[in-house]
C-alpha cells in the first residue's frame, strides 16, 4: 500500500469485520452497524467501532427529510431556502460538538455569487445558401449569456464545425489547429474520443468531454458563441436536463479576466443535423471526420445573430465548515476533508402537475445526510484522529461546483496539508449492494484503503460504472483534484442483495431519465437507507484511516493530477 500504514489500515479492517457480510440483509437501516465488537480499532481502541455505531438510518433519514422539504424552496442558492438550510446544518453540527472551520471563525465560509439571468429569444435563426433554420426555443435550443452584463449579443456570425473543441497536446490532440476563429459560433460535439482506450481515457469520459472546458475552451479561441450538439448518451442525460438546469437564473462567481464568448448554448441532435444539412453536409460524416487527428474546423457557410436582454442580480451563499480538531500536536495542522454539496435549483420551470420547486432530495440532501452521520461517528470517538477532519457542506455545486471551486481558491488548509478529500454526491436508497462504486479508482494510493475495508464489509469495489458520463468530473471532488488533493467519490453500487443482476442499473437509469434535475427528487418515506448506512460507514472507515497514518495519500505516478500534488506538497515542507 503506497505510503500508508499498513498496521493502522489492517485494524480499522478488522474492526469492519465485526459488521458482517452484507449478504445477510439486516431488517431495518440501523442493523448493519450493530453487530458487537470483536477486534479492537483504532490502533487498539474498541470504542471506535463504537462510535461507527452512531451511523444510522433514522438520522440521516430525517436530515433527508428536513432539508429537502418544499419550505425549502430547492435550496436555490442565495436564496430563503438556502439560507435556512445552511442554518439548519449548521445547528446540527454544533449539536455534534464540532467547532466553526471558517476562517473568520464562523460556520460559513461565505462568497458572492453573479446571477445571470438570459431572456432567451422565442426563436434562433440561421442563414445560408439561400436558406434559413428558424429552431424553437426549449424545444431545439436552450441558450444562455456567457457575459456578465446587461446584455449579449452576436452578429452575424459565421458558424463553424470545430469536432469535439479540444485542445490536448499530452494526446497530441488539437482540433482547433490554429484556425482563426474570433468573432465566431463553434458547434460542437459532446464528450471526447471514447474509440481506443489509449487515446484520452476510452469510454471514461475525462474533464475535456464536459460542457464547461467546451465553453471554456471555445472563449479562449475568442469565439462570439458556442453550440454544444446534445444526444442524450454524449451527455450523460436527456434533453429535459438541459431544458431545467440551463434555464432561469444561471449563477457564477464573479468574473475575473478570462476570456469569455457571448452566448453559451446547446442544440438537439436533430436540430443540428438540419443546420449542417443548409451546407449540403451530413453530420455523421463531419462527426467520423472528427474522430480523427488530422481534423479542421470545417466553416459551414452559415451567419446567425442573437441578442439576449439579461438580468444581472448579486447573491451569496456559502460553504458550511465544521472542524473536528486533530488529537496528535503535529499532524493536526493536516486535514481530511469531507464534502458534499447542500444546494440544488431551487424554484423553476413548472413540471406538467404544476410542481415549480426542484426539491434534491436524491441530489444532494442524501450525500448531505451521510457526511453529517459520518461527523457525527467521529465525534463520538473517545479521542479524534491525528489529523484534523474537515466536513465542508459546499454551496451552489450545480452552477457549476462553484463553492468547491472557492474553497479550493480559498482554502482553511494549504492544498498540501489537506491529506485526502472523500465526496458524497446522491445516496443509494434501494438497499444493501454486493458492491460500491468508487468514482476515482485507479487514481491515487486511496484504492488500497477502500478497497480492504469493503472487503471487510463483504463487498467489492467497482470503478464507476458509468464511465461515459464523467462524474469525476462532475462532483466536488474535482476541485480538489485540480489543487492536487488526492480525491475519492463514493456512489452507489449496482449489484443489490436479493436483487436481479439488472435491477439496480434500471433503478439508477429511471432516477436519470426521470427524476434527476426534475421537481419529481423529492424524498419518498418508502426509501431504504440500509445501503446508506454501508457507504456511509466505508467512508467513516476510510477517513479514519487516512487521519491516522503515518504518511497521507498520494496521486497514482503519471495520474493528471500529480504534478499539483507536489507542487502542493513542496510549497508547505519544512
Amino acid at each position: 500500500m503506497n505510503r500508508l500504514n499498513i498496521l493502522a489500515l489492517a485494524l480499522f479492517a478488522s474492526a469492519m469485520a465485526a459488521c458482517g457480510n452484507k449478504d445477510e440483509t439486516p431488517e431495518s437501516d440501523e442493523a448493519a452497524v450493530t453487530s458487537p465488537v470483536a477486534v479492537e480499532a483504532s490502533g487498539g481502541n474498541p470504542a471506535a467501532e463504537k462510535a461507527a455505531l452512531e451511523i444510522q438510518g433514522d438520522y440521516m433519514r430525517a436530515i433527508v427529510e428536513e432539508i429537502s422539504d418544499d419550505r425549502y424552496e430547492g435550496r436555490g442558492p442565495g436564496s430563503n431556502g438556502d439560507e435556512a438550510a445552511r442554518k439548519y446544518l449548521a445547528e446540527q453540527l454544533a449539536a455534534l460538538g464540532l467547532e466553526p472551520g471558517a476562517a473568520d471563525g464562523s460556520w460559513e465560509q461565505a462568497f458572492d455569487l453573479v446571477g445571470v439571468n438570459a431572456t432567451q429569444p422565442d426563436t434562433w435563426t440561421f442563414d445560408g445558401h439561400d436558406r434559413s433554420l428558424i429552431l424553437q426555443q426549449w424545444d431545439q435550443f436552450i441558450v444562455g449569456s456567457g457575459v456578465q452584463q446587461e446584455r449579449a449579443e452576436i452578429a452575424d456570425a459565421e458558424v463553424v464545425f470545430v469536432g469535439y473543441g479540444i485542445q490536448a497536446p499530452e494526446y497530441d490532440w488539437d482540433d482547433y489547429k490554429g484556425a482563426d476563429l474570433k468573432g465566431k459560433v463553434l458547434l460542437m460535439m459532446n464528450n471526447d474520443p471514447d474509440w481506443d482506450p489509449e487515446l484520452f481515457a476510452g469510454e471514461t469520459r475525462l474533464w475535456y468531454g464536459r460542457w464547461d472546458y467546451k465553453y471554456m475552451s471555445a472563449a479562449r479561441q475568442g469565439a462570439a458563441g458556442a453550440i454544444i450538439i446534445h444526444t442524450a448518451p454524449s451527455a450523460g442525460y436527456p434533453f429535459q436536463v438541459v431544458q431545467t438546469s440551463w434555464t432561469g437564473v444561471q449563477f457564477e462567481l464573479p468574473a475575473g479576466d478570462e476570456p469569455r464568448s457571448q452566448v453559451s448554448a446547446w442544440v438537439t441532435e436533430d436540430s443540428a443535423r438540419e443546420l449542417v444539412a443548409m451546407a449540403g453536409l451530413d453530420l455523421d460524416e463531419l462527426r467520423e471526420r472528427a474522430f480523427n487527428r488530422d481534423f479542421e474546423p470545417v466553416p459551414l457557410g452559415i451567419t446567425t445573430s442573437i441578442a439576449m436582454d439579461i438580468d444581472i442580480d448579486r447573491v451569496q451563499s456559502a460553504n458550511l465548515l465544521g472542524l473536528i480538531r486533530g488529537s496528535d500536536p503535529q499532524l493536526q495542522e493536516e486535514v481530511v476533508i469531507y464534502t458534499a454539496h447542500h444546494d440544488h435549483l431551487g424554484i423553476g420551470t413548472p413540471d406538467d402537475d404544476g410542481d415549480a420547486i426542484y426539491n434534491g432530495a436524491m441530489d444532494n440532501a442524501t450525500g448531505v445526510a451521510q457526511v453529517m452521520a459520518i461527523a457525527k461517528a467521529i465525534k463520538a470517538l473517545p479521542e479524534a484522529p491525528r489529523r484534523s477532519v474537515l466536513i465542508n457542506l459546499v454551496g451552489a455545486e450545480e452552477q457549476g461546483l462553484l463553492g468547491s471551486e472557492y474553497y479550493a481558491a480559498n482554502p482553511t488548509f494549504a492544498p498540501g496539508k489537506i491529506a485526502a478529500n472523500l465526496n458524497y454526491d446522491g445516496g443509494n436508497i434501494w438497499g444493501h449492494t454486493h458492491d460500491v462504486t468508487f468514482i476515482g479508482l485507479g487514481k491515487s494510493s486511496i484504492d488500497s484503503i477502500v478497497t480492504l475495508i469493503a472487503e471487510e464489509q463483504g463487498r467489492v469495489i467497482k470503478p464507476d460504472q458509468f464511465a461515459d458520463k464523467g462524474y469525476f468530473y462532475r462532483s466536488d471532488q474535482f476541485s480538489f483534484a485540480k489543487i492536487g488533493v488526492p480525491a475519492m467519490y463514493l456512489d452507489t453500487g449496482t449489484d443489490f442483495v436479493d436483487r436481479p443482476p439488472e435491477w439496480g442499473r434500471q433503478q439508477l437509469d429511471h432516477y436519470t431519465e426521470v427524476n434527476y434535475h426534475q421537481p419529481t427528487d423529492e424524498y419518498d418515506p418508502s426509501w431504504s437507507f440500509d445501503g446508506m448506512v454501508d457507504d456511509a460507514l466505508l467512508g467513516f472507515w476510510t477517513g479514519l484511516a487516512i487521519a491516522n497514518a503515518d504518511e497521507v495519500p498520494a496521486w497514482n505516478p503519471g495520474d493528471e493530477f500529480e504534478a499539483a500534488r507536489l507542487q502542493a506538497l513542496e510549497a508547505v515542507a519544512d
